[in-house]
């Protein structure tokens, strides 16, 4: 028999279902706005002292990004604050979720280097600029581009006693500059894909993987593991610092984003999908939320991992219990999952399992967008928010990326692109979903930020996969276009954030 504990998928499989949206609404407080992250768009990489990232580096490796590219010039935000500016006052957003490079701020990026007067000038003149034009600052300090000389001078991220405390200087300098001028931080975006897409599959910065013929340096069966737990500690590091040194004075929050998506049993009928559901779900997210809300790993990361799974010390246990004052969440779409038997491989990083998008009927997730993992499912989003709220205490949560890719976009005609109406109907599909938990389901989401503003360096997949709700043209001076989506998502939260 299927467990029905709270927090389980068994619990939420045939008791959500999509609600009516003339019923539902957002509060009155509910703040939307976008996201974005430096490397993707700021460009000025070599410029006013900014020093490399692992993402520069990596980029310059033959065959690790689409079409060979880089974030070298990117949007080329650096130069452009004013427009992203007008483009956000644009779309009407209340508040805009950017990153801090934090090379721009301490090129080499240790806790006895120096720090670069000219970064710190670029991201407070941006956030006075902000504030001018009323829209509110969410902060990332660290959205993946880890200064390269820490990944030199002892390994980065598997050094975890130099780079927490390395971060904590970082984040230290950071929020004694802004002061009380933001109000929202974030520590860390996505530690899940730093741990299994920069050190298992070898797909992300820095490129370790066990697979010989993509890189000479790595070990997936040990090294995703290593790299989380060191992105853990130091978010209670940094945590700890904004609480005891900057919060009272300052009035503000602080917590992580984690990504994650819903997870549908490929047969329904069989118990070991509908458990397997539940393991995906925990090694994607509980693997970093259960040591925040629950002072532990999953127990099903514990079964399969063993010692592989670094263990806690009180020390470390006691900075990260407790350390979110919201939860963030980052969500696309949703798979079907299929429990795999036998012994799992030793580089798995899933849970045993099988990522699938279609059921044992044929039935698919959704329609096909531009990227391969990425297919609609709007109501998974709704028993996602179901999921995290019933297992951790229904916390505060602030969806801090939310979009889509268009099937095609790159190559379509100007006009066709900007008639985006695919993605306006994701907006409608999601945001419809969100309204749903928080009325229905009694899930406490209080903001909403869609990924993106504009397109932008889309990583391994360089400048092929657009996800922007404005056009960037990167070969005529990233000149910016807004989208359809640009000026629907505004008229889409009219409709649901009640009025004051």
């Amino acid at each position: 028999m299927c467990s029905k504990k709270p927090g389980s998928i068994s619990s939420i499989l045939g008791s959500i279902t999509m609600g009516s949206i003339t019923q539902s609404t957002l509060p009155s407080d509910f703040v939307w706005g976008f996201a974005t992250a430096a490397y993707q768009i700021e460009g000025g990489a070599n410029e006013d002292g900014r020093g490399p990232s692992i993402w520069d580096t990596f980029c310059k490796l033959p065959g690790k990004i689409a079409g060979g590219g880089s974030g070298e010039i990117a949007c080329d935000s650096y130069h452009r604050t004013h427009e992203d500016i007008a483009l956000l006052k644009t779309c009407g957003a209340q508040a805009y979720r950017f990153s801090i490079s934090w090379s721009r701020i301490i090129p080499l990026g240790g806790r006895n280097d120096p720090i670069n007067e000219k970064g710190l000038q670029f991201y407070l003149k941006f956030i006075d600029d902000l504030h001018a034009a009323g829209i509110t600052p969410m902060v990332t300090l660290f959205h993946w581009d880890l200064p390269d000389e820490l990944n030199k001078r002892y390994g980065g991220f598997l050094n975890k006693e130099e780079f927490v405390a390395d971060f904590a200087r970082y984040a230290r300098v950071v929020f004694d500059a802004f002061g009380s001028k933001v109000k929202h931080w974030i520590t860390f975006n996505e530690p899940w894909c730093s741990s299994v897409l920069g050190y298992n599959t070898g797909s992300f910065a820095p490129g370790h993987t066990s697979d010989r013929t993509k890189s000479p340096v790595g070990d997936g069966s040990t090294e995703p593991w290593i790299v989380g737990h060191s992105l853990l500690v130091a978010h209670g590091a940094a945590v700890k610092i904004y609480r005891d040194e900057f919060k009272d004075q300052n009035g503000g929050e602080i917590g992580i984003t984690l990504n994650g998506d819903w997870a549908d049993p490929w047969d329904p009928e069989n118990p070991a999908d509908v458990e397997a559901c539940d393991r995906k779900i925990e090694f994607a997210i509980s693997w970093f939320a259960d040591p925040i809300y629950l002072g532990k790993y999953p127990d099903s990361m514990i079964k399969q991992l063993g010692n592989r799974l670094p263990a806690w010390t009180a020390e470390d246990i006691a900075l990260v219990k407790g350390s979110n004052d919201f939860y963030g969440m980052n969500h696309y779409c949703a798979n079907y999952i299929r429990a795999k038997t036998g012994e799992p491989e030793l580089d798995d990083i899933a849970g045993n399992l099988e990522l699938l998008l279609e059921d044992k009927n044929g039935k698919s997730v959704g329609p096909i967008t531009q990227s391969p993992w990425l297919r609609p499912c709007a109501i998974g989003f709704r028993k996602l928010l179901k999921w995290l709220s019933d297992r951790y205490g229904y916390p505060k949560i602030y969806v801090t990326e939310n979009g889509t890719s268009v099937l095609g976009e790159n190559d379509m005609p100007l006009d066709e692109l900007l008639e985006d109406e695919f993605r306006v109907q994701y907006f409608r599909d999601y945001i419809g979903a969100m309204a749903d938990a928080y009325t229905l389901d009694g899930v406490n989401v209080r903001a909403y930020m869609a990924w993106s503003l504009m397109d932008n360096f889309e990583w391994a997949e360089g400048y092929e996969t657009r996800f922007g709700v404005t056009y960037v043209d990167y070969d005529h001076d990233q000149k910016r276009i807004p989208k359809k989506s640009a000026k629907s998502i505004g008229q889409i939260f009219d409709r649901y954030i009640e009025k004051s």
